[in-house]
C-alpha cells in the first residue's frame, strides 16, 4: 500500500511541475529562468549549503554531504513555493503569481559514512507573454505580434558522498535533463498567421564535491566546501508548425510538424566555494561563492552574448539553547543572495538579490516545516529594461524514516 501511495505521489508531482504561472520576460533567454529553490533550511539562509553537512537534511548543492547521513535513516522530503511579482518599465507594471512543486528528494545511507541520494525537480522555467506594435512595410496600417512562451526543463539525479578520515568527504552527482520550452508566435494584420515551435532539450550533467572539517569541538565547527560542475551540451531538437488565415477564414497551412535540428545549448564549467562556521552552540553561518563561465561557451541569442555570472551568498542560523520549550526547538535563519547573472542586454548586467528570512520549525521528533520568506528584485529600468521585484514563500516539509530495522518479535 506505501508502495502504492508513494507511485501516486510521485506522479501527481511530476503533473505539478508543468502547472506553473511563470511570467517573467527574461525566460525568453537561454533555457528560461533557473529554479533557484532550496532544500531543507537553506532557502532561509539565502541559498548557500557548499559547506553544510547537517546530517539530519538533504543537501543538493554539494554531494559529498551524504556521507554524513546516519544508519538507518531514510531523508525525504517536497518543497512547494508560491511567488508574487510585479513587473515593470519606465512606463507599465503588471502583477503576476507563480506556484509549483519545488522537489522531491530523497535520501539514506548505504553503509557508514557512505550515503546516496536521488530525486526530481523543475530545472528551468519558462513563462513569457510579449507585444510588438508595428507598421507594414510601404504603407501606414498597423499589426500585433504576440509572443508567448511556456514550459521549462526537469532535472532527475542522483548522487552519493562518502566520508574519509573523519574530517575529509567527497561526492558526485549525475543529473538527467529534459523537457520543451515551447515559443508560439501570433501576427494579427488584414490576416492572421501562427507558428508554433516546441523545442525539446536533453543531456546528462556532472557535478563533483567535497567537504573538509578544519576544527571540530563540542560547539565549534570550521568546514569547508568546494564543487565542480563540467561543461555540457544539450542535445536539441525542434517541431514547429505554421499555418496562415486570411480575412475571409481560409486557412493554408505552411508546414505541419516539420522537424527541424537546433543548435546544441553548452551549459558552462562552473566552480563554488563554501565556509560554513559554527560560532557556538546556538548560531552558524555560511558563506557562498560560485562563478559560472558563460564567455567560454561562446553562445548569442538575440544578438546579445552570455557573460560570465558571479553568486555571491551569506546565512546565518540560529538556535536556542533552551530545549524545554517548542520555541526552543525552533531555527530561526536569514540569507543573503546576489546573482550578477548571464545575462547583457544593450551591455546592461541583468543581476538580480534576494533577502530571506525563515524558520525551522518542528512538527515532531522525526519531521520538521521550513518556512522561507523572500524579497527579490531581477533587472532594471534602465535602458528601456524591465525589472521584476518579488515577494516568495518556501514551503519545505522533511521527514526522518527508518531504513532497514529490523522488527523484534517476542
Amino acid at each position: 500500500m506505501k508502495k502504492i501511495q508513494f507511485f501516486l505521489f510521485f506522479i501527481t508531482t511530476v503533473s505539478c511541475f508543468s502547472q506553473n504561472d511563470t511570467s517573467t520576460p527574461y525566460s525568453l533567454f537561454g533555457l528560461g529562468i533557473e529554479n533557484k529553490t532550496a532544500t531543507g533550511g537553506l532557502t532561509g539562509l539565502g541559498n548557500t549549503g557548499i559547506a553544510q553537512n547537517n546530517e539530519g537534511e538533504i543537501n543538493l548543492y554539494n554531494p559529498a554531504s551524504l556521507g554524513n547521513i546516519k544508519l538507518k535513516t531514510f531523508l525525504y522530503e517536497f518543497g512547494l513555493n508560491g511567488m508574487y511579482s510585479t513587473i515593470k518599465t519606465h512606463d507599465v507594471s503588471e502583477n503576476t503569481y507563480d506556484y509549483n512543486v519545488s522537489h522531491v528528494v530523497m535520501a539514506f545511507p548505504l553503509k557508514k559514512n557512505l550515503g546516496m541520494s536521488f530525486g526530481l525537480l523543475p530545472y528551468t522555467k519558462v513563462g513569457y507573454d510579449i507585444d510588438i506594435d508595428g507598421t507594414a512595410e510601404g504603407s501606414n496600417e498597423a499589426y500585433l505580434t504576440r509572443i508567448t512562451g511556456s514550459g521549462g526543463l526537469n532535472k532527475v539525479y542522483v548522487a552519493g558522498g562518502y566520508t574519509l578520515f573523519d574530517k575529509l568527504s567527497l561526492g558526485v552527482d549525475l543529473s538527467y535533463l529534459f523537457g520543451s520550452i515551447n515559443q508560439e508566435t501570433n501576427v494579427y494584420y488584414d490576416y492572421y498567421v501562427n507558428i508554433t515551435d516546441e523545442n525539446y532539450y536533453r543531456g546528462m550533467k556532472l557535478k563533483a564535491g567535497l567537504q573538509y572539517d578544519v576544527f571540530k569541538s563540542e560547539n565549534k565547527e570550521v568546514t569547508v566546501g568546494a564543487v565542480v560542475e563540467l561543461p555540457t551540451n544539450l542535445t536539441g531538437s525542434q517541431e514547429r508548425s505554421s499555418y496562415k488565415t486570411s480575412a475571409s477564414g481560409t486557412s493554408t497551412i505552411f508546414d505541419s510538424e516539420v522537424d527541424n535540428d537546433l543548435d546544441d545549448f553548452e551549459l558552462p564549467l562552473s566552480f563554488g566555494l563554501g565556509l560554513t562556521t559554527k560560532l557556538n552552540a546556538s548560531l552558524t553561518t555560511s558563506f557562498d561563492y560560485k562563478k559560472l563561465f558563460w564567455d567560454d561557451t561562446d553562445q548569442l541569442q538575440n544578438n546579445e552574448r552570455y557573460t560570465n555570472q558571479d553568486i555571491y551568498a551569506f546565512g546565518a542560523e540560529f538556535s536556542p539553547l533552551n530545549k524545554n520549550s517548542y520555541l526552543g526547538n525552533v531555527k530561526y535563519r536569514l540569507g543573503l543572495n546576489y546573482n550578477t547573472g548571464f545575462l547583457s542586454i544593450s551591455d546592461q548586467k541583468i543581476d538580480s538579490y534576494f533577502a530571506s528570512v525563515g524558520l525551522g520549525l518542528p512538527l515532531s521528533n522525526r519531521a520538521r516545516l521550513n518556512v522561507a520568506y523572500s524579497y527579490g528584485r531581477e533587472g532594471t529600468i534602465q535602458d528601456n529594461l524591465v525589472q521584476e521585484n518579488y515577494h516568495k514563500i518556501t514551503l519545505n516539509l522533511s521527514f526522518i524514516g527508518n531504513w532497514f530495522n529490523k522488527r523484534k518479535y517476542q
